[in-house]
């Protein structure tokens, strides 16, 4: 455990609660350097968490693969570990095994299946809508608006299998090590993939926050991806923003149990907390909700580390 402690109280977390994340990584930060707009940079947060006492955290970028900047993160900030990560939209050829060789190579430590660009995921396409959208979907509204639009894209073949560009990017994140993350496909995308994954020996599989509205997978569906092999993300920003009950995620992993979930914050955004602050604020949610120290240590430190480490 890190003996470190966070730089200055935050009245809406606890002691308890910053104690139980102390030496936890956060799977899923979205930060500057980006082409959208951030609240801090990924130099400037790895000092954050070193203050906090956390370990470490993965890049995202919807865009672009990160494994670069986190080496020289990680060297420029002793005692953080920042891993790279490829997501597989249209910007790095979209379910494209170069980029994945490349990623592997390069240190990436988690694969995100299509995003922003997924067929399941709405909220970027002109006639999406406009209740509290993500930040990426007003890139991906100008990029249509510029001609830019190449076919949105799924996993599943016309038979409504995985389809063979998938396999092969899956084949190629088992041989590298690497996490294969579900990204923004739907249910009927991520059951035949998590299935697929463990047929094919994939050790390291997670579903991205599970409770988000494209996903908005139920306990008893988390449940079942669990028998199957995978992990269950739950993401601090998917509840602080509204777009599902605190509740729902209380129930969830009940339903799971800790052993088999991970809580990243997907922070980042300039209208949200700070990135390590949400994820103080994440663990205190959860113990007043009856959650002990121990579970959330669980799914903060212990879960994670053993997929990055």
């Amino acid at each position: 455990m890190s003996t470190q402690t966070h730089s200055a109280p935050t009245a809406s977390v606890s002691d308890r609660a910053w104690e139980a994340i102390q030496g936890a990584y956060d799977l899923q930060v979205h930060v500057a350097p980006d082409v959208i707009g951030r609240r801090i940079d990924d130099i400037d947060l790895a000092k954050e968490f070193l203050a906090h006492g956390l370990r470490g955290f993965v890049l995202k970028s919807h865009y672009v693969q990160t494994a670069e900047r986190a080496k020289v993160v990680s060297k420029a900030v002793p005692g953080i570990a920042a891993f790279g990560a490829l997501t597989l939209n249209h910007a790095v050829g979209g379910l494209n095994p170069v980029a994945v060789e490349i990623a592997g190579r390069s240190g990436c430590k988690i694969v995100w299946m299509p995003t922003v660009d997924a067929q399941n995921e709405t909220a970027g396409l002109p006639g999406g809508g406009s209740k509290k959208l993500p930040f990426w979907a007003e890139i991906q509204r100008e990029l249509a608006a510029m001609g830019i639009a190449p076919p949105r894209m799924t996993v599943l073949d016309a038979a409504g299998q995985i389809s063979a560009s998938a396999r092969t990017c899956m084949e190629l994140i088992a041989r590298h090590d690497m996490i294969l993350a579900t990204g923004h496909l739907g249910r009927h995308e991520i059951f035949p993939l998590v299935k697929a994954a463990n047929e094919m020996k994939l050790k390291k599989v997670v579903v991205t926050h599970a409770e988000f509205p494209s996903q908005n997978l139920s306990a008893k569906e988390q449940l079942e991806l669990v028998q199957m092999g995978a992990l269950i993300e739950h993401c601090f920003t998917t509840m602080h923003t509204g777009k599902a009950p605190w509740e729902t995620v209380f129930e969830s992993i009940r339903e799971v149990g800790p052993a088999r979930c991970i809580l990243s914050t997907d922070l980042g955004q300039t209208i949200n907390p700070p990135v390590a602050e949400g994820f103080g604020m994440f663990a205190q949610k959860l113990m007043d909700a009856g959650f002990s120290m121990a579970e959330v240590r669980q799914m903060a430190v212990a879960n994670p580390a053993a997929y990055v480490e």
